[in-house]
Formats: C-alpha cells, sequence, structure tokens
C-alpha cells in the first residue's frame, strides 16, 4: 500500500479541477493542507482573511481559466473571511473556501458551544450563506471534492465551503481507494423553440425595445457578440454588474439604469414598450423601490437561471423563463435589424440632455466635483486596464453614475452587500490576475480604511494598482442620509462626529508606497504622469469637500407610519429642467 497524507492528495484534486492560486492567513488548524498546497498553488499571503476572500473572488472574474481558493483557519479565520462569502453569495460568484478545523475527535457535542481550541461550527455558520457545505471529519472520496466544486460553479454561482478536520488532514490514506467516478457537469437549460419565438415576436413587434444585460451574461460571449449588438439596432442597457459586458464606448450604449444609476439610463428604461432582461435578478435595486411603477407602460421578459428570482412577485413581469441568458442573447443577436429610428433618436436626445456630471451638485474651491473627476479619470484608463469600484457610499455612486468604460477593460463591482473595505480587497485579486496590467481602485476615505492593513499586501507583491481615495472626512452616504432625514444631526459620520483618518502621505510612506494628493489638472502633472505609467503601486488622494451632494438620486420620504415611500426610476432628484422635460415626456 502506497500512502500519502491526504492533505497532499486533496491539493492534487484541486490543482487538477482548474485552481492555481490559494489566498490565505496561515494558522494552526490549516497547517498541513498549506504545507502540502505551498508546493502546488501560486500562494498569496494576506494580512486578513477577509481581503483573501475579495482577492480570490475579484480573481476569478478576472483570471482567463485559471482559479483562485481561498485557505483559512479554524475560529476566527473563519468568522473574518464571512463578509466575502456573503459577498460572492449575493453576487453570484464562484468562490471555494477551504477552512481548518480542529481534530475530529476535538469537535463539541451536542450542546456544547466549544471543546477544541478556537472551535466555531464553520459549516452552520456559513450554510445559509454558500451553495454547498462539508466538514470532512475522516477521508472523503476525490468524487465529493468535485461535486462541491461543481456546486459553486455550476447553474447560478456561488461560494461552497469546505472545514477540513486538523487529523484528517494529515491522516495517511491510500490514493487509489479514493479515486472514484468523476462528477458530469450539469448542462444549463437552453430556451425552447416556442418561448424564443415569444421573445422574437415580442422584440420584432416593439416601437421602443431595450436590452437589460447583467452579470449572468459571461464576458466571452458578450465580447463575441458585440459587433451583432452594434448593429442589432436596440438600446442596450447594463446592470451593474454587468457594466464591462456592453461598454460606454459602442454604439447602442445608453447607460447603466438603477436606484442609485444614470438619469438617462433610468429613463430611456422606463420609456420602453418592451424590457428583455438578460442574466440580472431585478433586485430591489435595479427596480427602485417603488417597483410597481417599473417600465410602467412596457412589457418586460425577464431571463434569469434562479426561479426564485423571476417568481418573487416584484417587478411584475410578462414572461419569465429560466434558461440560459447567455444562449437567448445569441439568439437575439442574429435577429433581423430592427428598425425604430424615431426611439433610437429619442435615445441619443436623452443621453445628450442628462449630463453625467448633474449641474446642480454642489461645487466647492480646492474641492473636487468628484463626478468630473472620475469621467476625466476614465478618459486616462486604458483598454486593458482592470476598474474596480468600491462597493459603498459616495464613492462608488459617483463610479458608475459617471464612469465611462471602454471595451475591453474588466469592470467589477459588488453592490448587493455593499460592504465597505471591499475595494481594496478586490482589487488585490484583480491586479494579481492581471499579470502586470494596471489595476486602477477608487474608494472612499470611510470605506478604505476598513481594510486598509492589507496595504502591506499591495507594498510586499509590489502591484500595479493605482488606488484613488476620495478624501471627505466621513462617509459621504451617511452623511446625507443625516442630513435630509434628520436635519443634519451628524453623527458618527465624520472627524468631527467622532470617526479619525490617516495622514495619507504617511500612512503610503510607512508601507513604503508612493502617494500624491491630486489637485488642479492633475492629468497634466508630471508627477501624476510618471506615477500612473509606472508599475508599481500608488495612493493618490483625492480632495472632496465633506458637504459635497450627490446628484441625482432617487428621492424618498419618511411616511406618518415610519415607512418610506420612494419615487419611481424616471424621477430622480432634483428635478428636469424645463428645458429637458419636453425631450424625455411624455411616456408611451
Amino acid at each position: 500500500m502506497n500512502e500519502e497524507k491526504y492533505a497532499d492528495v486533496l491539493s492534487d484534486w484541486l490543482l487538477e479541477l482548474g485552481y492555481t492560486t490559494c489566498f490565505f492567513v496561515a494558522g494552526g488548524n490549516s497547517m498541513h493542507l498549506l504545507a502540502s498546497m505551498r508546493t502546488r498553488f501560486h500562494c498569496v499571503a494576506v494580512v486578513h482573511e477577509v481581503t483573501a476572500g475579495l482577492a480570490a473572488e475579484y480573481f476569478n472574474e478576472h483570471s482567463n481559466g485559471e482559479k483562485a481558493f481561498v485557505l483559512v483557519t479554524a475560529g476566527p479565520g473563519l468568522t473574518n473571511v464571512l463578509t466575502a462569502i456573503a459577498g460572492s453569495w449575493l453576487e453570484s460568484r464562484e468562490l471555494l473556501v477551504i477552512g481548518g478545523q480542529v481534530k475530529s475527535t476535538d469537535l463539541a457535542g451536542p450542546g456544547m458551544r466549544q471543546r477544541g481550541i478556537q472551535e466555531i461550527d464553520g459549516v452552520a455558520l456559513c450554510r445559509p450563506i454558500c451553495k454547498a457545505v462539508e466538514r470532512i471529519e475522516k477521508p472523503v472520496p476525490r468524487s465529493t471534492i468535485e461535486s462541491l466544486v461543481a456546486a459553486s460553479r455550476n447553474g447560478r454561482r456561488g461560494p461552497v465551503f469546505i472545514e477540513v478536520c486538523l487529523d484528517v488532514q494529515a491522516a495517511p490514506v491510500d490514493r487509489s481507494n479514493l479515486e472514484d467516478n468523476h462528477v458530469e457537469t450539469d448542462e444549463i437549460p437552453k430556451i425552447g423553440d416556442s418561448d424564443f419565438a415569444k421573445v422574437r415576436d415580442l422584440i420584432q413587434s416593439s416601437q421602443r425595445p431595450a436590452l437589460l444585460l447583467g452579470g449572468g451574461i459571461s464576458r466571452a460571449t458578450a465580447s463575441q457578440l458585440r459587433a451583432q449588438l452594434d448593429e442589432l439596432g436596440v438600446p442596450i442597457l447594463t446592470s451593474w454588474n454587468g457594466a464591462d459586458r456592453y461598454a460606454s464606448d459602442r454604439p447602442m450604449w445608453f447607460g447603466r439604469p438603477d436606484t442609485w444609476g444614470m438619469r438617462g439610463a433610468n429613463l430611456v428604461m422606463q420609456q420602453a414598450d418592451l424590457l428583455v432582461v438578460l442574466g440580472a435578478r431585478l433586485s430591489l435595486q435595479q427596480t427602485g423601490f417603488n417597483w410597481q411603477k417599473f417600465v410602467p407602460n412596457g412589457k418586460v421578459i425577464h431571463v434569469d437561471l434562479d426561479p426564485s428570482e423571476t417568481s418573487k412577485g416584484h417587478p411584475t413581469t410578462d414572461i419569465a423563463l429560466n434558461v440560459d441568458a447567455n444562449d437567448v442573447l445569441e439568439k437575439i443577436s442574429i435577429l433581423p435589424k430592427v428598425s425604430t429610428p424615431e426611439w433610437i433618436a429619442l435615445c441619443h436626445k436623452i443621453k445628450e440632455e442628462c449630463p453625467l456630471a448633474d449641474p446642480q451638485n454642489s461645487i466647492h474651491s480646492d474641492f473636487y466635483d468628484p463626478y468630473q473627476f472620475v469621467m476625466r479619470l476614465s478618459e486616462l484608463c486604458m483598454q486593458n486596464d482592470a476598474i474596480v469600484p468600491c462597493s459603498s457610499g459616495g464613492a462608488n455612486t459617483v463610479m458608475m453614475q459617471a464612469f465611462l468604460n471602454k471595451t475591453g477593460q474588466v469592470f467589477f463591482n459588488d453592490k448587493a452587500l455593499a460592504a465597505m473595505g471591499y475595494g481594496l480587497g478586490g482589487a488585490i485579486g484583480a491586479a494579481i490576475a492581471s499579470n502586470g496590467h494596471r489595476t486602477v481602485l477608487v474608494e472612499g476615505d470611510g470605506g478604505f480604511v476598513q481594510n486598509l492593513q492589507d496595504l502591506a499586501t499591495v507594498a510586499v507583491r509590489a502591484l500595479n494598482l493605482k488606488m484613488f481615495v476620495f478624501a471627505n472626512e466621513g462617509y459621504a452616504s451617511i452623511r446625507m442620509t443625516q442630513r435630509n432625514y434628520f436635519g443634519g444631526d451628524y453623527l458618527g459620520c465624520d472627524t468631527s462626529t467622532g470617526l479619525g483618518f490617516p495622514d495619507w502621505a504617511k500612512l503610503s510612506d510607512a508601507y513604503g508606497i508612493q502617494s500624491m494628493t491630486l489637485s488642479g489638472d492633475f492629468e497634466d502633472s508630471d508627477e501624476f504622469v510618471d506615477l500612473w505609467n509606472s508599475h508599481q503601486p500608488v495612493l493618490y488622494v483625492v480632495p472632496i469637500h465633506p458637504e459635497q451632494t450627490y446628484f441625482p438620486k432617487i428621492s424618498s420620504r419618511v411616511l406618518d407610519s415610519g415607512g418610506m415611500e420612494s419615487s419611481p426610476l424616471d424621477d430622480m432628484s432634483p428635478e428636469l429642467s424645463e428645458a429637458q422635460r419636453p425631450v424625455v415626456a411624455p411616456y408611451i
């Protein structure tokens, strides 16, 4: 009998399943796994486990077929990575997290809180936010591991958590006894002929059709179909997660509609007489909280793999299809060109009349208008750059409303959990997957400090990562909420009400990272150009006034009952001017 350590066998299986990279924080209860993985994978040490999870998620989004997974230890290692697991669960992204656990003989019994040192029930914690979970208390065969990996990759994607007891990691096994039958990959259902005929007929008979492409459309499919979509004659909108499926420089792009989206995109979508939604779950953020007035005078075709999303009851849809959105888009792309010249002209007029930088936003001398800044930044970014907006707050809103992404750029977003601190961890994974190409992160100062310890990872690996921090001394979105709904009674939202922030130059210097505080026409500065074109990490401080406004936005009012009533997506504040109003009204 030829015995091997089980951790070695498990690592070999993962390698054969396409994993190349392991983001990890070392720990005693995962020591045998790490010892095996260090010789088989590109192992990337990070400072905090949440960064490991975020980096692996974004690495998988950006890499060309290579896969990353996460290795954490028991107890706090697992609890620290839960935010990343929750984010990938809500965004339907592949993520494999492997956790160490105490010896199987030290596991707590029924009713006990803990027996082993650092023991916490990782399986119980992860089960609600994972597609599959497994605790390995004795060596399991290859098919078990393959089934767990397949769960993360197949259908509506999501995280999987595997917990391996310490004694099992080190257990001697005969590999041949564990090499059982391989798991077959489930086929995603494709649209039937009769169902597609309904979709085709609605598109061809529509006077104001529009497509909304979501993250369920693969980047590969979107890339293959760009030329056909350019010529289809149908306005194309993208969700935030689908932002790079059809970029801002394409001829039929009309924006990113959303509760915090582009005004023009919201107006186009709301005036459609047919909206075909492909691979977007139509969350309340996408439809607006006043979902009853979503596409008020049009039909909605909703294509999403998950029946729970298409049957949730909001918004009201006319056709719901639980099939492969990529297959539907491929079939739509080869339809005869749709001829609706008046509709296309109106869409262009709306886009022209709705500037990305709303003129009613406040202007403060010696500070940047964040919208104008982001538009200037988007001009500087090149086609092979990876763009990482943060996941919450004013900086996130501005990026999604004003950044004009180019064809070829990978554009990441994590909107569902909207966790502060997501940006840096995700950008680290994107930068490593970029193989030296530039990665651009835009984050608010409030979000950046949530995870700034992993500047150490950026520095140690000398990543080509350009980090733009909107320095407004606080949480812009919380400040705006407290101003709008509570009369400006601020608390815990800025430096004057309890928050503290570092001296950014000193912080960067402490990590050996170059920094620059931007001013004026920064892009003409020799210092900026040199740093921008370097392959080294740089932290740019972008001064934003603490009382900067962030328009347009969907307004809400507090009801006497204590509830909230929101405006529909087409009624963003501030109101349209009298000159603009005739262009976008009346509804059909």
